[in-house]
């Protein structure tokens, strides 16, 4: 299994523009993030997390091939605009649609913003969608499995995810956008190979898990390796890494283009 960070940045990006991004080095490449997405490859199925503003960029600077499964984890803005640009992968595969999973309101929010995609007809040139509820457990070609427990993000839920090889049995928990880790959550991720969470902010927030709470979770969960992404202008990848170092070793951060591969 092999992941790539796509994207790592909060809802704004990273810097923020007309603001002076106080603390962040900007001669840094680590400290420019895009929003947040991961794309997975499992048993040589390419599965697409989340579709940012800046997809169609991100898809070229990581040398996507294609996109077989797509899912969107909830309906904001900085995880869904950028679903149009999956219309060259439709057209590579002779414009069938792609298999998109995902929650009730993400499906309100697709249906609202790309109404134009939701057919089941191939659709040569544009993007095709063919949208259903993520299952409790999805078996993908290959073999690989994916989980989802739901997570608390504000008035929705978050679709929270663990992916499994089944040839290794390697796990990859990924839990972006939520306040807080459910008993849930904790159970199925628990001792992942790797595990990307939620950490926006060295303050508090009302929806997000901030940098020192992910790190608390990063604990209980027990994962081999933990990244933090979501993250605002105020974390700086240099001084962060240095003190996560320094008080959670198990911890560093996610950065655009990160590549990670598990047995």
């Amino acid at each position: 299994m092999e992941i790539i960070v796509m994207g790592c940045g909060t809802s704004q990006g990273v810097p923020l523009v007309a603001h002076d991004n106080a603390g962040l080095d900007l001669k840094n490449p680590r400290n420019w993030r895009t929003r947040t997405s991961v794309h997975v490859m499992i048993c040589g199925h390419h599965v697409q997390v989340d579709a940012a503003p800046e997809f169609r960029l991100q898809c070229l600077h990581n040398q996507i091939p294609r996109v077989d499964s797509f899912i969107l984890t909830h309906g904001h803005a900085d995880h869904i605009l950028g679903m149009d640009d999956l219309r060259q992968f439709c057209t590579n595969q002779d414009g069938a649609p792609i298999p998109v999973y995902t929650t009730t309101w993400g499906t309100d929010r697709i249906q609202a913003i790309f109404p134009y995609a939701l057919q089941v007809k191939r659709s040569f040139g544009y993007v095709a969608l063919d949208v259903s509820l993520m299952p409790k457990k999805l078996t993908l070609p290959g073999g690989g499995t994916i989980e989802h427990v739901p997570l608390p993000h504000g008035t929705e839920d978050t679709l929270g995810l663990v992916f499994t090889d089944p040839h290794s049995g390697s796990k990859f928990a990924y839990y972006t956008d939520c306040r807080e880790l459910t008993p849930e959550a904790y159970a199925l991720g628990h001792r992942a190979d790797l595990a990307i969470l939620d950490g926006l902010r060295p303050a508090r927030h009302p929806t997000h898990m901030s940098f020192d709470e992910a790190c608390q979770a990063s604990l209980k969960l027990d994962a081999k390796q933990t990244l933090i992404t979501h993250m605002t202008y105020q974390i700086d990848y240099d001084v962060y890494t240095k003190k996560l170092a320094e008080t959670y070793p198990k911890v560093g951060l996610c950065y655009d283009g990160l590549r990670i591969k598990l047995p």
